[in-house]
């Protein structure tokens, strides 16, 4: 039979036991563990934990199975197979190197990823030099009294194109109270982190510094800057990805590779 590949998270009050239950259970059906990583917070007394393996049983057994120590454990948990890809909307406005970067990462395959739109303020033209290939193109303007409507059509692309994660590619519209809470724990901004109403405030996924001199011009500032960008949010989407982040509350659980 041939096997596929598993990508398995869950986060519970830590007891003993968590570990051997989900090893055990992996290897019972004939399972291979790659790659297992947890942490134990101490201030939350919860557990955190990441699996990735392959297996010859089907994904609907694999849960099926895993229901009892689910239960037993008190698991918020997700089993997702490597194959099924996670569905992404890139939001950017006239800044434009995130939005470049992102695609051109999909492109040779270092994000996994289905892009199911491209939504932004400015109109198609903007971006004539940037190759959108098939990727759907969302022209949403926003002004004072339209924000309200575009927020809305925006949840309905969301909800028809059933994205997992709306990424904010220096996107630089304020988003509302509303549709920060509506797309809570699915939302991640340049810096980055998961987007919440308290602006710069969600949980963080990455961040990185660089060397800077007594030399450097504001438009060596603002280059350095934008380099910091695309790098740090590609690599905060590819954990996201790869199901290495895990919400611990106020801050992030990041199983980095």
């Amino acid at each position: 039979m041939a096997t596929e590949n598993y990508y398995l998270t869950l986060t519970c009050p830590n007891k003993p036991g968590i570990v051997a239950a989900v090893s055990t259970y992996i290897f019972e059906l004939g399972g291979d563990i790659e790659e297992a990583q947890q942490f134990d917070d101490k201030a939350s007394k919860r557990f955190f934990m990441r699996v990735s393996f392959s297996c010859p049983a089907n994904a609907d057994s694999l849960r099926a199975g895993f229901l009892e120590i689910a239960k037993r454990f008190e698991l918020t948990w997700e089993l997702r197979a490597v194959k099924d890809l996670k569905r992404v909307l890139i939001m950017a406005s006239k800044l434009d190197h995130c939005l470049v970067d992102l695609l051109y990462r999909w492109r040779i395959g270092e994000l996994p990823m289905i892009i199911c739109g491209i939504v932004s303020n400015h109109p198609r033209d903007v971006y004539a030099s940037i190759d959108f290939a098939d990727i759907p193109f969302y022209h949403l303007p926003v002004t004072p009294e339209t924000k309200p409507a575009q927020e809305a059509k925006l949840l309905e692309i969301v909800a028809e194109s059933k994205v997992d994660m709306v990424i904010l590619a220096r996107y630089m519209q304020i988003l509302s109270d509303d549709l920060s809470t509506k797309l809570s724990g699915r939302c991640i901004g340049a810096t980055a982190h998961f987007v919440t109403s308290d602006l710069d405030e969600g949980p963080i996924i990455e961040q990185d510094v660089t060397r800077v001199t007594h030399g450097d011009t504001p438009d060596d500032l603002v280059r350095k800057g934008r380099d910091l960008e695309r790098t740090v949010l590609s690599r905060a989407l590819r954990y996201y990805l790869h199901d290495r982040v895990l919400i611990n509350g106020a801050t992030s659980v990041v199983f980095s590779d």
